[in-house]
């Protein structure tokens, strides 16, 4: 009995020693598959290659109404030339800005201008001036419009003595103003009963007109030319000049002039705002 149990023993020391040594190869198996890495996997790339239909696969009728599209479509893209109608060049024509000339001035007007003798007769010099632009004619945006300033002289007796030509932009301009003062009819007499000279320019171009003046303020005196009172020639005494005073009229010559004195009209007030606002600008 003795015997047996120490094979027993024996046998069971064998079988724990046996299973022990295979728990730890497995084991052993395990931890070195789990720490060596695995390599990636490799990338497996799809080509799609398309191709197009066979002839046969399309039916007869899709082939005939394609045909015919593209027929239609031909047709419709060719320009159709008529026999009795040529082709004509769609083009936009830009027509030339222009101004009709200014009628001239009324018989009435004459008349005021002819006895209105304030300001070196600025009536009749205005209406001098728009008799020459009525005379020329409507003007074309072109070459050939521009200004041109005289230096006038008109006799008493109300014809012209001299025209001189002071400085011009347009010959065509300067050649129709003379045309025109050679055919200007007969005018009143100045309205100081002496000559009349005085500077004018003539505007032929489709942006501006001579505006009619104001009157209101032809009774206040001149203001004084400013002249720089350390002017020197360089060889007389350097003195120093006093600046010109504005002259007074007296009572009996305000009079006279507040009694020449017309009422402005609406268009005579509008130019006036329009300088004012031009000279000393819209946002003052």
């Amino acid at each position: 009995m003795h015997i047996f149990g120490r094979l027993n023993l024996t046998a069971v020391a064998f079988s724990l020693a046996l299973h022990g040594m295979v728990f730890i190869l497995t084991s052993s198996l395990q931890f070195s598959n789990l720490s060596k890495p695995k390599p990636p996997a490799k990338e497996q790339i799809i080509l799609l290659q398309v191709l197009p239909p066979s002839p046969k696969a399309v039916p007869t009728h899709v082939k005939n109404t394609s045909v015919r599209s593209s027929a239609l479509t031909a047709k419709s893209q060719t320009p159709t030339l008529s026999a009795d109608k040529p082709a004509i060049a769609s083009k936009t024509v830009k027509q030339a800005v222009s101004m009709a000339a200014p009628p001239p001035p009324t018989a009435e007007e004459w008349a005021f201008a002819g006895k209105y003798t304030n300001k070196n007769s600025k009536g009749y010099r205005y209406n001098w001036g728009q008799q020459v632009r009525s005379m020329m004619g409507t003007v074309v945006d072109g070459p050939d419009q521009g200004y041109v300033r005289f230096r006038i002289e008109i006799a008493p007796d109300g014809t012209l003595a001299k025209l001189e030509t002071i400085w011009t932009t347009s010959v065509v301009a300067e050649q129709l103003a003379r045309k025109a003062v050679e055919n200007m009819p007969s005018l009143p007499p100045t309205p100081t009963g002496k000559p009349l000279i005085f500077e004018k320019t003539i505007s032929f171009t489709p942006f501006a007109s001579d505006d009619p003046p104001s009157y209101k303020d032809d009774c206040l005196p001149d203001l004084p030319v400013f002249r720089n009172p350390f002017a020197w020639d360089g060889k007389s005494p350097q003195v120093r000049s006093e600046p010109p005073k504005a002259e007074k009229l007296d009572p009996q010559a305000m009079e006279e002039c507040l009694r020449q004195l017309p009422k402005d009209s609406v268009e005579a007030e509008m130019a006036r705002d329009r300088r004012e606002m031009e000279r000393w600008g819209w946002n003052k």
